[in-house]
């Protein structure tokens, strides 16, 4: 009890010496001799209380740090899922207008191709990279990119000096191999021509060792952009081993208890208002009772994994800390934390391909070698659900745990303050070009979305959003749309019905009650600003039936036969196998028949 109130007070103390932070920031300086340089550092399925400057269980020292001398913001949303995500960060553009709208693992059939759904990005879609290297901005990245898998699609051809990027929606923290079967290897590119890893790899350790590299082999007169996108905590969810040893026990008491512990600490915290009800359940969320003993001691394992992953981000993102203070650029850089979307709920027991999959390729997803290399590792949708508190739901999905993630900016001319105002993840590109004194309109790229929030960080405004002005994310059918305190919010299946459901998420943040029968008139307003948004941004209705579980089903079941084509022969063999023992069954019937 004692080690979890002393876990509990840091982030305590800092929100309070951000409560304290009254009087306005300094207007930050983009002097031509001093630009700053810029660190995004974008983290993968983390949840809004995952870091410890949030309230989180893993150990952030270092990402806590920066929300302690920076701007921690409590109402900022990205989308349900990774590479919208990623592209409105990149481009401050809604990701419909960007061309990528989804993702191409739940892409259906009469999407493709389309305007909007090419799942790289379009003709004329500027880059943060492209704007800033324009100015004279050095720009690197190291991680993953996810927005196109064709060479002509990598960071080079967006703007970025140097790039070590991953093509695809995830790969292997240890190893240099695929982890889905939608992917055969793990497409990783160096300026855009395919490569392979080190043998000694581990994910977060060489995106920070490539960083620091291509930083050292850039022009140093130069002030530089360095975008990290690191892998964790996607699956596999994989880490070092004594990074895993400092939480054994820690999530013995089960995904119920660890749901009502964040709620309460998001009450103390005030990211959510006191006396809030829980958030609501997703359906079928298994109680931690019904598992066995030896389940419940696998699955608390899997989330010491998931937090050591997250220490372990931190840890190597302290290493470009400490280099950047060594060659005296830390106190002239922007820092901008965050995450793409909400936990994942993705199991890794409960699938025939997937188990298939793992076959083919040698992965566990035992105790025996949790968290290390060989290891398939996953939280499941139970503890997703519980990390994802105060939130419902999780990635995916556009209810709040799916898309109210972390947001951390710091930097030089920045006070330590807390930020209740609404901001979105299209307004990170036009926020730093407004801090750099960078006219978007000097590049002849498509016309940004998203708002600078720099007015809101030096205090002279105090939202970047008028009350009457709606903000909406649509993923797949998945979609959302704010208006002052409320929302309204659909679900496709399988875990959602597809209906509109209308909050108020100042009274009801964990989205318990739906007011659409008790508030017509709101409903049906934000319904119509929801229409015009959807003409606007372009987007696609979904196809009858539509069911995304399904989607991926038949689109990772068609690449893994394409990745695998022995196995056509396989499941022909099967097939013929099948019909000759029917057939001979059928063949007896008729001799019993006759015989009576």
């Amino acid at each position: 009890m004692q080690r979890l109130r002393a876990r509990l007070l840091l982030p305590l103390l800092a929100l309070a010496a951000l409560v304290g932070a009254t009087g306005p920031a300094a207007a930050p300086d983009a002097s031509e001799d001093r630009r700053p340089n810029v660190v995004i550092i974008l983290a993968d399925d983390v949840a809004l209380m995952d870091f410890g400057a949030y309230g989180g269980e893993a150990r952030t020292p270092n990402i806590d740090a920066l929300a302690g001398r920076g701007a921690l913001f409590t109402q900022y949303r990205a989308s349900p899922l990774c590479s919208p995500s990623r592209a409105m960060l990149l481009t401050g553009m809604d990701a419909h207008l960007t061309g990528v709208a989804t993702i191409p693992e739940v892409l259906p059939a009469e999407q493709k191709g389309q305007p909007g759904y090419r799942m790289a990005l379009e003709p004329g879609v500027l880059t943060l990279a492209d704007r800033l290297r324009a100015a004279g901005y050095r720009t690197v990245m190291a991680g993953k990119w996810h927005m196109g898998e064709e060479p002509g699609e990598m960071p080079q051809a967006h703007g970025f000096d140097r790039s070590f990027a991953l093509a695809a929606s995830g790969a292997d923290n240890w190893d240099d191999r695929s982890y889905m079967p939608y992917y055969k290897d793990a497409p990783w590119f160096e300026d855009g021509v395919e490569t392979s890893l080190p043998e000694d790899f581990y994910s977060s350790r060489f995106i920070v060792d490539t960083a620091i590299t291509y930083l050292a082999e850039t022009d140093p007169e130069k002030p530089f952009f360095a975008y990290l996108p690191f892998q964790a905590v996607h699956i596999p969810v994989q880490a070092p081993q004594e990074f895993i040893d400092r939480y054994k026990g820690r999530y013995d008491v089960g995904w119920e208890a660890l749901r009502k512990e964040r709620h309460q600490r998001a009450q103390t915290l005030g990211l959510i208002p006191e006396g809030t009800p829980l958030a609501a359940l997703p359906p079928d969320f298994r109680p931690w009772n019904s598992l066995s003993a030896e389940d419940r001691a696998l699955y608390a394992a899997r989330m010491e994994v998931n937090a050591a992953m997250l220490e372990a981000m931190d840890f190597h993102l302290g290493r470009l800390i400490q280099h950047l203070k060594a060659k005296g650029e830390y106190d002239n850089t922007i820092f901008i934390v965050s995450s793409d979307n909400g936990p994942e709920p993705s199991r890794g027991d409960d699938n025939a391909t997937l188990s298939l999959f793992h076959w083919l390729t040698g992965y566990d997803i035992g105790a025996e070698t949790i968290g290390g290399p060989g290891h398939w590792g996953f939280i499941g949708p139970e503890w997703a659900a519980a990390a994802a508190t105060p939130g419902a739901w999780f990635k995916f999905y556009a209810t709040e745990g799916g898309i109210r993630v972390p947001l951390i900016v710091a930097g030089p001319g920045i006070v330590p303050q807390r930020i209740t105002s609404p901001a979105m993840v299209t307004d990170v590109t036009p926020t730093v070009l407004d801090w750099l004194k960078v006219d978007p309109a000097a590049s002849a790229g498509k016309p940004m979305t998203g708002r600078s929030l720099l007015p809101v960080l030096s205090g002279a405004a105090e939202s970047a959003y008028g009350p009457d002005e709606a903000r909406a994310v649509e993923v797949s059918g998945n979609s959302a749309l704010y208006l002052g305190d409320y929302k309204i919010t659909r679900s496709v299946p399988p875990v959602g019905d597809g209906q509109w459901r209308l909050y108020n998420l100042a009274r009801d943040p964990g989205e318990t009650t739906d007011l659409s029968a008790s508030e017509p008139a709101m409903m049906q307003r934000m319904l119509a600003e929801y229409a015009a948004y959807a003409k606007r941004v372009g987007v696609l209705p979904m196809p009858e039936g539509y069911d995304s579980m399904k989607q991926v089903t038949r689109n990772v079941g068609a690449r893994l036969l394409s990745n695998y084509p022995w196995l056509y022969g396989v499941l022909g063999g099967i097939v013929i196998a099948l019909g000759v023992a029917i057939a001979l069954v059928l063949r007896a019937l008729r001799r019993r028949r006759r015989a009576t």
